[in-house]
């Protein structure tokens, strides 16, 4: 065991001493680390283990040198995961050099390289020596489990804060994505204006929305949905190995909670005194929306990963939203008085001064039905009452939505609009009438 501090720059091989540099660590690296192994006379042999991208050379490929020697302008053979042989020639050659690539002429076996120029490598194929393709193991990448559709802003505040807000960038960024994640699938819909984006959850893709909004993108997003298969006549779905760690006084809720998502408890074990370690089967889909209610039951306290386990039979329809939305029913900008006066109906989202459309979502109703509110209106000034009455009021604390919140909040037929300045919940169809017509159709 190595103690060390980054901030002062400082190791030590014992607690009570301190140390002077960083001597020690890298001492007991050279001791306990053995070196790389590998005949650098063979032929080739690099697994692609990541991608990277680079606007100037295009797609890179990294790995580590598992046997022989790479150089710069090296024709090389690409061994598919089906078996399959494509040749190639590396038009770079990189190595990394603190956060840095460095360009470099040629490395052997152990050293960690980026290969430019193999545009078809695909992560867990081998970059190999034409004369001796030999594979490696090659590495699985886990199927997307959930698709959400992007759409470009159609809001009545559409194109007011976001620098990109046309079809033609919201493609080019998404396709771009491909180049870097590879567990993304993105496809393209009847709508020019929709693209369906597959991922391996909805951290995976509240990650991708969130870098877009902070790179100038303006979009809308819809509520995610499981992607089933079909096995003869029987649907299967996802099904995640949930791992959670809990205080034992916080047992009873999260237990409440996990069973009406269908999940199904496969272990236990005390990690310690007063703390737990719980292993449940559970559908992807359950997990929307899990995340929040589980800090909030745990008091923060909690712990929670979880990976995919494979596929099994549909486990039947589960509700995880019980209630519906406040609904702004006329387009201008929050008022205290106007606020105040629908407090009693739900939670609200939003605060004074706020602008506000018709059909945006400004809070959570306490009732399973969507209620139309107006948050717009003004205490008008009379005889009897004067402007300055309406500084008395105290708001209740809003519910401030994160952009993961937000996401796991909406219904099918609601839809979250995302720019670099605000996050805000609207319904797909703003007109009420319209809104209307369409509910009896469905209906």
């Amino acid at each position: 065991i190595v103690y060390a501090s980054a901030r002062k720059g400082v190791a030590s091989s014992d607690l009570q001493e301190d140390g002077k540099s960083f001597a020690p660590l890298f001492e007991a690296i050279l001791e306990h680390i053995p070196c790389p192994q590998g005949d650098v006379e063979a032929g080739l042999q690099i697994l692609a283990a990541s991608l990277g991208y680079d606007p100037y050379i295009g797609r890179l490929v990294v790995g580590k040198i598992q046997r022989g020697t790479v150089s710069s302008g090296q024709q090389v053979a690409i061994v598919k995961l089906d078996g399959t042989i494509v040749k190639s020639k590396i038009s770079h050659l990189m190595s990394f050099e603190g956060l840095e690539r460095k360009e470099i002429s040629s490395a052997e076996v152990g050293e960690i390289v980026a290969l430019a120029g193999l545009e078809e490598v695909a992560i867990g194929e081998t970059v190999t020596s034409p004369e001796t393709p030999e594979a490696l193991q090659g590495i699985t990448i886990d199927e997307p489990t959930l698709s959400m559709n992007f759409m470009i802003n159609n809001s009545p505040f559409a194109g007011q804060e976001g620098e990109y807000v046309t079809s033609r960038k919201l493609r080019e960024r998404l396709f771009r994505e491909l180049n870097t994640n590879v567990s993304l699938v993105v496809e393209e819909t009847d709508s020019p204006d929709v693209f369906k984006v597959s991922g391996r959850g909805e951290l995976h893709l509240s990650i991708l929305i969130e870098n877009m909004r902070r790179e100038g993108y303006e979009l809308q997003v819809s509520k995610p949905e499981v992607i089933f298969k079909k096995k003869g006549d029987i649907t299967l779905e996802p099904v995640e190995t949930l791992i959670i760690d809990i205080p034992g006084d916080y047992m009873g809720p999260v237990m409440e909670n996990l069973g009406t998502r269908h999940a199904e408890l496969i272990n236990m074990a005390n990690l310690s005194s007063d703390q737990l370690r719980l292993e449940f089967t559970i559908p992807s889909r359950s997990l929307i929306g899990f995340r929040s209610e589980f800090l909030t039951q745990t008091r923060g306290q909690g712990i929670m990963n979880h990976l995919f386990n494979g596929y099994q039979p549909f486990k039947g329809e589960i509700k995880t939203r019980y209630n519906g939305s406040l609904i702004a029913s006329e387009t201008g900008e929050a008022a205290v008085y106007g606020m105040h006066s629908v407090e009693d109906r739900g939670v609200l989202f939003i605060t004074p001064g706020i602008k506000v459309y018709a059909g945006m979502i400004v809070g959570e109703c306490n009732r399973e039905v969507d209620v139309e509110v107006n948050v717009c209106k003004k205490k008008h000034l009379t005889n009897m009452r004067s402007s300055n009455a309406e500084e008395a009021i105290r708001l209740k604390e809003p519910k401030l939505l994160s952009l993961e919140e937000a996401i796991e909040f909406i219904n099918d037929d609601e839809l979250v609009e995302v720019t670099p300045q605000s996050i805000r919940l609207r319904k797909k169809i703003l007109d009420k009438i319209q809104r209307a017509k369409a509910q009896k159709t469905k209906s």
